[in-house]
């Protein structure tokens, strides 16, 4: 481990930024879990 990492608060790896609208990727999230889980359902594959 080098000194900058040792010393680095935060390290970005290219996700979303953390400012943004949280209350969005949360619906988004849960619209995704919901989207999967029918397909699965449709598909029979539960």
């Amino acid at each position: 481990m080098t000194a900058h990492s040792a010393t680095a608060d935060h390290i970005r790896t290219g996700g979303p930024e953390e400012d943004g609208p949280e209350i969005f990727e949360h619906v988004m999230g849960w619209t995704l879990v919901v989207v999967v889980a029918m397909l699965v359902t449709q598909l029979g594959l539960l």
